[in-house]
């Protein structure tokens, strides 16, 4: 039982901060382009410049 009041703490702060982490995400616009990453990949150019 004196475990818990140590996990139970840390659970909560460790949720706290991946719930921070996914806004602070979203506001920083890391999903709005889902589909492009996808079409780069696929992309043949890889950068260079064609001689």
């Amino acid at each position: 039982m004196n475990t818990l009041v140590y996990l139970i703490p840390i659970a909560l702060v460790l949720g706290g901060l991946g719930l921070v982490a996914f806004l602070w995400a979203l506001k920083s616009g890391q999903y709005e382009d889902l589909e492009g990453a996808s079409w780069r990949v696929l992309d043949e150019d890889d950068g260079r410049p064609q001689t």
